[in-house]
């Protein structure tokens, strides 16, 4: 285990906490999947991406880290109010499919996307379909503790009555007092004893094809269940970190809340983690709202709003490139830049490879340790990516200076910094090389070789021996080898 101490904004306190594990040495963490029902889009991977890096923090930190992340297959209707069809059951019917057979070919998906962002797998990924026993005992331990009914068949979770012992709007801040009183004065209320109780277990239409037996008949569980019953089976009755998007905090997670309580008398999670929203002009990009674009467009560049194709790694760095619980607006401005800077970055690591070290040199292994501490007091510091990118490009001017000799810096210096560069701009950002980017890049190289050996074939010519042999050394200390032949000068990259 190091001594960095880990520093993480708690939705549930609504500040930022020293994170200490419930068990020393082992991290519980729990993050909310997709709905499998179409593509993933760059919603998806902002989530991914940010728990991603948490994970690989952890993990460095010397942590055995085992992390849920579920797939929700069944159960998730169309409207957080509890109507409407399930969502995969829905898309089977469009397609003529098995509701299983659109789950894994959209997981499937999923998975694709994620190994493309180089986000890692997580120790386990449990299907809600696969749960469906630990639901059912889940709802019937809230039913056994008075704080569900049932009604025709479904079980409803009573807020009214657990409003009266615990607090159901802890998380998101909502008075539920109002909007219990305000509820009752509704037409067309239903089932439910109030508009706000949500459901536990839904009775299955005659149509409905994903269904279960149950205690109160055949069904399908509630949306909120699935995580609440998962976490518990995997993590226990207590586990350190929940996570997901700020847009889960209601009705979601403050349903899970309540859940976990109305059954166990506590709380399961003590630090609740929320990433903020992907926005295309100002509003949430998602599904539901039909305003999302895939992460396979954007790696193709096929769509309307794309000027371009953008790289798995763009899409990643795009989405370092702020604090997690920022919110990003989508623009092609904003990623052409995150081209950039990724490019930078790459470059950087790529001309430090080709440096070589002095003995009397200026920069020693102290600007890499330095450069280490910077780096690990941002991630600490509320996973402050942003400002990890800030100090890697620092590191790339400073490299840049070596390469044109406007300083120098010793074997060991090198060594180190080689270390600590690829420690936090690969193994905890988690950002790689791409061939494409670099067939790209060793081709505009090989255009400004050219460019360069023409003027100093110009030079040669001229009998300006001074700017000939500069252009050769400043091409050399880059890693351009240049040869002099009796048809002029070749030159080639030395990896």
């Amino acid at each position: 285990m190091t001594e960095h101490k880990l520093f993480i904004h708690n939705t549930l306190t609504r500040k930022k906490e020293e994170f200490k594990p419930l068990h020393p040495g082992r991290v519980g963490m729990y993050v909310c999947g997709p709905t499998v029902y179409g593509d993933p889009h760059l919603g998806h991977a902002r989530p991914a991406i940010t728990f991603d890096l948490l994970f690989r923090l952890l993990k460095n930190e010397g942590y055995k880290v085992r992390y849920v992340r579920n797939i929700t297959d069944v159960g998730h209707l169309e409207h957080d109010a509890d109507e409407g069809e399930d969502k995969i059951a829905k898309k089977a019917k469009l397609e003529q499919l098995e509701p299983m057979e659109v789950a894994q070919h959209y997981s499937n998906r999923f998975h694709k996307a994620m190994d493309d962002l180089n986000v890692l797998p997580p120790s386990i990924e449990p299907q809600a379909s696969g749960h469906i026993i630990e639901q059912e005992a889940l709802v019937q331990k809230i039913l056994d503790n008075g704080y569900a009914y049932e009604r025709n068949g479904s079980i409803y979770f009573d807020v009214e009555k657990y409003n009266t012992k615990y607090r159901y709007g802890i998380l998101s801040g909502r008075n539920l007092e109002d909007t219990i009183d305000a509820s009752r004065t509704l037409d067309g209320v239903d089932e439910k004893r109030n508009q706000v109780d949500f459901a536990l277990w839904k009775k299955a239409r005659p149509e409905h094809i994903m269904r279960w037996p149950s205690p109160w008949g055949d069904g399908f569980p509630g949306w909120h269940c699935e995580c609440t019953a998962m976490g518990r089976k995997y993590l226990g009755d207590h586990f350190d970190i929940h996570g997901g998007g700020m847009d889960l905090v209601f009705p979601h997670h403050e349903c899970e809340i309540a859940q976990a309580v109305a059954a166990e008398g506590e709380q399961m999670v003590r630090y609740w983690m929320h990433n903020n929203m992907i926005t295309i002009n100002g509003q949430k990009m998602g599904k539901s709202l039909g305003n999302f674009i895939t992460l396979e467009q954007f790696f193709t560049g096929d769509h309307p709003k794309l000027d371009q194709p953008y790289s798995p790694m763009t899409i990643r760095f795009f989405i370092l490139q702020a604090h997690y619980r920022s919110t990003v607006d989508f623009s092609n401005e904003a990623l052409q830049a995150s081209r950039k800077g990724l490019d930078r970055l790459m470059e950087g690591f790529a001309t430090l490879g080709r440096l070589a070290g002095n003995d009397g040199g200026e920069i020693t292994e102290s600007y890499a340790e330095a450069l280490s501490e910077r780096c690990y007091a941002a991630l600490n510091d509320d996973l402050n990516s942003p400002i990890v990118i800030s100090h890697l490009f620092d590191a790339c001017r400073l490299i840049n200076q070596v390469a044109y000799k406007q300083t120098t810096i010793t074997p060991d210096g090198l060594e180190a910094l080689k270390r600590v560069f690829s420690l936090f701009a690969f193994d905890l950002l988690g950002l790689k090389p791409e061939a494409d980017g670099n067939a790209q890049r060793e081709e505009s190289f090989g255009k400004a070789v050219d460019l360069l050996l023409d003027v100093r074939q110009q030079a040669k010519a001229a009998k300006d021996w001074a700017t000939s042999d500069k252009i050769r050394d400043d091409l050399a200390a880059l890693g351009f080898a240049v040869k002099d032949t009796k048809d002029g000068a070749t030159w080639k990259l030395e990896k």
